[in-house]
């Protein structure tokens, strides 16, 4: 940094301007809104769940006596006293809290009653505040039970003109009832809601048992509970694992089931959605995926909600697997949806950290200890104070004449009461005080029978407050309360996201699923590129090749296939069918989709068949029988399936049909055997077919040994030949064979 100190125009030394370090000053501002951020806006309270907006929101309602049995009140005017008061921010962020409090499809458990428009799950947003009205609901007096019996702590409002509460006396596990999202400087949280009687049961079994760990409060507490239902397709251990160290994930699907239409037709009738899925812009999601053609097993998609949750889908045709149909809609749609959970919260009000279950349920409830304990302490209190004049009420009536005397000749009535009777100050003033019409025989009774059940609470309070045990056992009784009130029989607190495990179905099927099927032929030329043509039987004398090349091999295939290509390098590479370029141009070089190597070529392409099995054969007559299904490549890398050593290549990959091998040499031998001489294998060199004493292979087929062999000359004229008649090329794996029996086709050929 440069000492040279910049001073406005017309600045001299003398005018107290203070030089300061930029980057000092910089990093001092912006860790100020960076800890005002975290602790003033975006992280909730461990104690009550709330950040500051909202605890604000509920305070300033409670001050406007907004009571669930009282009447509503404009939500202009709760925002009104909130920012004027509190808030000292946008009128809109403020009432956009407020609206969420009240959305029961946003909010587990709402802290807010609405009347009139507070949108939607469609999306549509509440109506202005100026026409909306609202009070709070019986969650919201739980969470602020006892704040006028100095149960927190209060301080300064922004401006110094009033108080707000540091936190809430919450006698409701709000943080994890309602859950809690927000980001602040370099950190967010994330807290999903769960069900009261959950939280309430795992609360009573850590008051029992304070060393329970987290494995054993999962099986109390079992995951979120969310407002709009669902599904958790996620295992224990994974839940487990997440509420540990409070960070993690839950996968949660719709709700569905089949609904008949009759005469065999169906259509899937989805009633919940996962939380924070905007229903409107789901709608449009299926309806683009369907008009693209992603999803060829849907036919159509219709909302028919009312106040029910209706979304129909309706499949391509009554032959479609609804399991399959939905697992595509899981994946590329958001009728399936990951909710995060990093429970990053204010410990003390001060301090950010990352809890698990167990530390947020045991912050909570001693919470709730301390609320207890200073509620108890003011009630003692009141009582003392309370209990004083009764005593002086009791004098009074015991000397009553002697008081009327007092009061009515003597000069300083108050001091003569006092000195006569040894009153207190306090005594004397509420004898002064008191009406002629209460001096009556009756009241003295009542007195008496006040300050009896003032000294039995009193006894029950200072017990209380001596003995950490009977603290816990009052804290269960009003947990026990609460889960009466939110328990899994009401409307309120039955569990609405419950447990499933996903069906498993191969990954392939879903892909396939995902892609429209239509027929095309696949054109390879001998220069390795490759194209798809619309339909079958495509006329292939206008194919148009590059200069130099021609046509190599063609095949019909459906755009779900799997096409297999297997390389002179030992290589299976696999490609899917709808992924090939058009049949306009010339195609792609098959190069730029698999990690084809120089030099390497493809000595075959086909569809795959995962129940098929193949006869892979190199140059020097090695080979071996591969299943297809062991030998398919799941990246554009490949798999290598036969060892090869140079200049060893693999000749040939002949579908397995029946249960003999003809194999011809390039010497022009012929030999015959058993399929079974042949191992089977996944990967490997192979097993030596026919010996050669120059040259190598040239083909081989397989066949049944009750149809006999066939081959075709250059004239397309097929032969065939019992094994009776080709006895004499019968013979064992490994062995020369003998010279082509007359008219076998002189290139060395089963197929001309």
């Amino acid at each position: 940094m440069s000492d040279m100190t910049i001073r406005p125009p017309g600045g001299d030394d003398d005018d107290g301007i203070e030089a300061i370090d930029l980057d000092a000053a910089l990093r001092e501002r912006y860790l100020a809104y960076a800890l005002s951020t975290i602790t003033q806006r975006a992280l909730p309270d461990v104690r009550d769940g709330l950040k500051p907006v909202h605890r604000r929101l509920l305070y300033a309602m409670r001050q406007l006596k907004l009571d669930p049995a009282q009447g509503f009140k404009k939500s202009a005017r709760v925002v009104g006293d909130v920012i004027g008061k509190y808030h000292p921010h946008g009128d809109q962020s403020v009432y956009d809290a407020l609206v969420r409090l009240a959305q029961d499809f946003a909010v587990r458990y709402p802290l807010v009653e609405g009347q009139g428009n507070f949108g939607n799950i469609d999306g549509d947003s509440a109506a202005a505040m100026r026409y909306t009205e609202a009070r709070m609901t019986d969650v919201a007096t739980r969470l602020l039970d006892g704040i006028d019996e100095d149960a927190v702590d209060f301080r300064e409002t922004y401006d110094g003109s009033e108080e707000e509460p540091v936190v809430l006396p919450s006698d409701f596990p709000n943080l994890l009832a309602n859950g809690s999202t927000g980001i602040a400087v370099g950190m967010a949280t994330s807290i999903p809601p769960h069900n009261v009687a959950e939280l309430c049961d795992a609360s009573l079994a850590l008051i029992d048992n304070q060393n329970m760990e987290t494995p054993e409060l999962v099986k109390l507490v079992l995951g979120p509970d969310f407002p709009t239902g669902g599904i958790l397709v996620d295992d224990e251990a994974s839940r487990i694992q997440a509420y540990e160290t409070g960070r993690g994930g839950f996968r949660v699907r719709a709700r569905w089931h089949k609904e008949d239409q009759g005469r065999g037709t169906w259509s899937i009738v989805i009633t919940e959605i996962p939380y924070q899925v905007v229903k409107s812009r789901l709608v449009e999601r299926i309806a683009d995926l369907l008009l693209s053609k992603k999803l060829p097993l849907l036919g159509d998609v219709r909302d028919e909600s009312a106040e029910d949750m209706r979304l129909v889908l309706e499949p391509k045709n009554r032959n479609v697997d609804p399991e399959l149909m939905m697992e595509s809609l899981f994946r590329l749609t958001e009728l399936e949806s990951r909710i995060s959970l990093n429970m990053n919260v204010l410990d003390g009000g001060l301090t950010p950290r990352v809890m698990g279950l167990r530390e947020v349920l045991v912050a909570w409830l001693d919470h709730r200890r301390d609320v207890l304990v200073r509620r108890s302490n003011y009630r003692l209190g009141k009582i003392a104070a309370r209990l004083e004049l009764l005593e002086g009420f009791i004098v009074a009536y015991l000397n009553l004449d002697e008081v009327i005397r007092i009061i009515r000749y003597e000069d300083e009535p108050k001091q003569e009461l006092m000195k006569a009777f040894g009153l207190s100050d306090t005594q004397a003033d509420a004898i002064l005080n008191m009406r002629l019409r209460a001096l009556r025989k009756l009241e003295e009774m009542e007195i008496r029978k006040e300050r009896d059940a003032l000294l039995e609470e009193q006894a029950g309070l200072e017990a209380l407050v001596g003995s950490k045990a009977r603290q816990w056992t009052r804290i269960g009784k009003d947990i026990k309360a609460l889960r009466k009130t939110y328990g899994p029989d009401t409307d309120l607190g039955r569990r609405r996201t419950t447990f499933a495990e996903a069906p498993s179905i191969d990954l392939g099927d879903i892909d396939a699923a995902m892609v429209e099927r239509e027929p095309i032929t696949v054109v390879l030329s001998q220069k390795g590129w490759v194209r798809a043509l619309k339909g079958h039987n495509a006329d292939l004398s206008r194919l148009d090749f590059k200069q130099g090349d021609r046509l190599k091999l063609t095949l019909e295939a459906m755009t779900t296939d799997k096409l297999v290509a297997v390389s002179t390098g030992g290589k299976v590479f696999t490609l899917a069918a709808d992924k090939l370029p058009g049949g306009r141009g010339h195609g792609d070089p098959l190069r730029i989709m698999v990690d084809l190597e120089a030099g390497q070529d493809v000595v075959a392409l086909f569809v795959h068949d995962p129940k098929r099995k193949l006869l892979m054969v190199n140059t020097d007559g090695y080979g071996f029988v591969a299943p297809e299904k062991d030998i398919v490549a799941n990246t554009r890398k490949g798999k290598q399936v036969m060892n090869l050593s140079e200049p060893t290549e693999l000749q040939m990959s002949v579908p397995v049909e029946g249960d003999m091998v003809a194999v011809i040499g390039q010497n022009r031998k012929l030999l015959l055997f058993p399929l079974s001489q042949i191992a089977e294998m996944g990967r490997g060199k192979g097993v030596r077919l026919q010996r050669y004493k120059d040259g190598g292979v040239s083909d081989l087929v397989t066949f049944k040994t009750d149809e006999g062999i066939t081959w075709s000359d250059s004239a397309g004229r097929q032969y065939n030949r019992s094994l009776e008649e080709m006895a004499e090329w019968r013979g064992e794996r490994a062995q020369a064979g003998r010279m082509a029996p007359q008219g076998f086709p002189r290139n060395n050929k089963f197929g001309a």
